[in-house]
């Protein structure tokens, strides 16, 4: 099937979108990969929508912010899937399948008995319309209702990506969105998978809230401050490092109080340390070590961050190019890959990836 992935992350930067060649077991050819930031006022309403989620928190009527949101998320990802296919020369009829996650506004790990809550905005039936093409989508709720974590949902791809690599096992994959996440594939193709801690979530939105900035570009500012051990350690005391995988974070589940009153580099310094320690912590956990990481998401590109991880956990860390991948396209094409999964009926969680009970399928599939 010929396959586009969307991602659209918790940064609100824009929608990528890649397409695949995939029969959801193996990809046999690459296609093009796309990049579409959101204007200005376009990220405005998706942070309104995410404000109103956090205010929500599942109680009551769903915020009215979202239906604006998700008229923006139709028209912007249908463009993304338009770029793409004048990018392959492509016309829509040829694609069989989109892979639509939505935006996620809220997600609520499970815990102390109860069942973990998720909501990805997005209309994907009127994606479906928009397109003239079927959309898969809600990857999430099914993994959730049956009391895993819902998150990630990208392993079995980046093992399909290390099967097609012939990579040497075991080793992990490290994706450095808002949150970051961890793949570890055993040297038997084993998986287990959780979130780590924040990854550019907490640093962004530090530069944001003290320059103005949208993130800290190339490290610079985390480079030149110093770590407080003492805003580090009210980090580390979150409750989510004393738990074993798998398991799950929202974006919003950590703060900027614990660098209160810090000067903006050694506030840098110390929200990237931090998100290079709960790395390490992850990698502490392995059953067995990996021999490298491979990392990708925007993280990669911030080489303080990538010397502090390296550090911190003692291995070697490549960005995803170093080994023939697209490191801002692998998410998106994680979505196309699961799309061809969800239509064949095929896994897309486990029990070490999300704490699913049992291998579980995933996914909705509308029709225009």
């Amino acid at each position: 099937m010929n396959c586009i992935g969307l991602m659209s992350g918790t940064s609100l930067d824009g929608v990528d979108a890649a397409l695949i060649e995939s029969d959801g077991v193996a990809v046999t050819r690459f296609g093009p990969g796309v990049e579409l930031a959101y204007s200005q006022a376009d990220r405005a309403i998706l942070q309104r929508a995410v404000d109103a989620a956090l205010a929500w928190r599942f109680k009551g009527a769903e915020p009215s912010a979202y239906l604006e949101a998700e008229a923006v998320l139709t028209r912007v990802h249908a463009a993304a899937v338009q770029a793409v296919c004048a990018a392959a020369a492509t016309p829509l009829t040829a694609i069989d399948l989109i892979g639509f996650h939505g935006q996620t506004v809220l997600h609520e790990a499970p815990g102390k008995g109860r069942p973990g809550r998720t909501r990805q905005i997005g209309d994907a039936k009127a994606l479906a319309r928009t397109l003239d093409c079927p959309v898969a989508f809600d990857f999430r709720s099914a993994d959730m209702a049956a009391g895993g974590q819902g998150a990630p949902l990208a392993p079995v791809y980046h093992l399909a990506l290390a099967d097609m690599s012939g990579l040497e096992r075991p080793f992990g994959v490290l994706n450095i969105g808002g949150v970051a996440n961890l793949t570890l594939i055993g040297s038997d193709g084993g998986l287990t998978a959780f979130d780590t801690g924040p990854g550019n979530g907490l640093i962004d939105a530090w530069m944001r809230r003290h320059t103005g900035a949208a993130m800290d570009a190339g490290g610079a500012a985390s480079g030149a401050g110093r770590v407080l051990d003492a805003a580090l350690e009210e980090l580390l005391a979150h409750p989510h490092f004393r738990s074993a995988g798998p398991k799950s974070l929202d974006r919003w589940d950590f703060s900027l109080d614990a660098a209160r009153n810090l000067t903006v580099e050694d506030g840098a310094a110390t929200l990237a340390e931090f998100t290079a320690l709960t790395v390490a912590l992850g990698v502490k956990g392995a059953l067995e070590r990996p021999k490298r990481l491979i990392v990708c998401g925007g993280g990669r590109k911030n080489p303080d961050l990538m010397h502090r991880i390296a550090r911190a956990t003692g291995l070697s860390v490549q960005s995803a190019e170093a080994v023939g991948w697209r490191g801002d396209l692998i998410e998106a094409e994680a979505f196309a890959f699961l799309a061809a999964r969800a239509e064949r009926g095929l896994p897309i969680s486990w029990p070490g990836t999300t704490g699913a009970p049992e291998p579980l399928t995933g996914g909705r599939i509308v029709t225009p």
